[in-house]
């Protein structure tokens, strides 16, 4: 079999043209071997059994056997600090891409044993938000198995997110009924939020946030109509009327003001859910602490702030900017600066701000088995692109 001799860092190693088992170093192993053992303190215990089968062809002493047992022990590893290991199911319905894992784990094994990258490999693999931190430091110390097992899907579900979340972005946390902006990984605000009801649950999706558009139009989903709407305009005409309802061509929409069910502005964020935030008239249900009541959108409170927040680095923004804008009545779409991603996620823990963790509840029941209604997230017909719900 044809080898190439490679020098990597001062060493040589033979390298198989044909992608053959990567040749490993006794250091390599060895630090391989603190990472498995380690992975039991990221809730991948499964995983650490393979840190047994290394041990075991090192005491072989069988050089092809080492390579082949610690090529595979590696790659386990590293998919699993990727997608986690436990629950398939939850993860499908998680529609927040991280890049990396669609990336070939055996490939990227092969490769940093080349370069002398195994450290580096299994670091850059790890979540490296705080959050991700802080939910380890709580796992390796909880002793309540069931906070333990929401600890894990949660620590999980940051191992579904990218790596790099993006310079300054919009993050909802569909348990916590919360949004948040982070700028240069620093908190920067936050918003209390109104998620879809159980049997409309919230999908969970990411999207980029381009702009704020103010006096919106609400373009009625055909469900609505159905359920509400269409009614109304039937049987009081007058009344719908007084709430802006209108038909045009066709369409079911309702005019920009006071009643709109989209409030003063909503964010644009195309994305194949027709979901969005937005504003809301309905200002009293922010008091409550389960914020469950919307058609599957998000409803935000105090809304300008966040419009005016997002639009600050446009030149001359400010509130005032955004009063005036409002109050001239209206539809007026202003592009931010530069688009941002908003991520509409659903962490069950999450640090409190005061050293611990805070325990959330499971508002859709996607924490350890799935439900019908988190599942309707998937079989549920999307409205056409024309339609919003809110």
């Amino acid at each position: 079999m044809k080898r190439f001799l490679l020098i990597v860092f001062g060493w040589t190693m033979l390298v198989s043209a044909t992608g053959e088992t990567p040749q490993w170093r006794p250091a390599q192993v060895e630090r391989l071997l603190v990472w498995l053992d380690s992975a039991a303190d990221d809730a991948l215990a499964p995983v650490s059994v393979e840190a047994t089968r290394v041990r075991a062809a090192l005491a072989s002493g069988d050089t092809t056997q080492i390579d082949s047992v610690a090529t595979a022990a590696a790659t386990r590893l590293l998919s699993a600090e990727w997608l986690g290991c436990c629950d398939a199911a939850t993860r499908a319905r998680w529609k927040i891409a991280n890049p990396a894992s669609h990336g070939d784990p055996a490939a990227q094994v092969a490769e940093a044993v080349l370069a002398d990258r195994i450290d580096t490999l299994f670091a850059e693999a790890r979540p490296s938000t705080p959050y991700y931190a802080a939910l380890r430091d709580a796992y390796t110390k909880e002793s309540d198995p069931a906070r333990k097992a929401t600890l894990a899907v949660n620590m999980d579900r940051w191992r579904w997110m990218p790596r790099t979340l993006g310079k300054r972005y919009l993050l909802v946390n569909q348990a916590a009924f919360e949004a948040t902006l982070w700028e240069g990984g620093v908190l920067v605000g936050r918003w209390r939020v109104i998620i879809g009801k159980t049997r409309l649950p919230t999908p969970i999706f990411q999207a980029k946030v381009t702009g704020v558009t103010f006096n919106p139009w609400w373009e009625i989903p055909s469900s609505i109509v159905a359920e509400s709407v269409g009614k109304m305009m039937r049987n009081n005409p007058r009344k719908a009327a007084s709430k802006g309802y209108v038909i045009q061509n066709g369409r079911y929409r309702q005019r920009p003001g006071p009643e709109n069910s989209l409030g003063r502005m909503k964010l644009v964020m195309p994305n194949p859910y027709n979901v969005y935030l937005h504003d809301t008239p309905a200002q009293s249900l922010f008091l409550k602490d389960i914020r469950a009541f919307s058609h599957g959108c998000v409803r935000v409170g105090e809304a300008l702030e966040l419009a005016t927040t997002l639009l600050a680095p446009v030149p001359g923004w400010d509130r005032a900017q955004t009063d005036a804008t409002v109050a001239a009545g209206a539809t007026v779409t202003v592009p931010l600066a530069t688009p941002i991603p908003v991520y509409l996620a659903y962490f069950t823990a999450e640090p409190d701000g005061q050293g611990g963790i805070r325990f959330l509840p499971d508002i859709y029941q996607r924490d350890h088995k799935p439900s019908q209604s988190a599942d309707s997230v998937k079989t549920r017909p999307r409205q056409s692109i024309e339609t919003q719900c809110f």
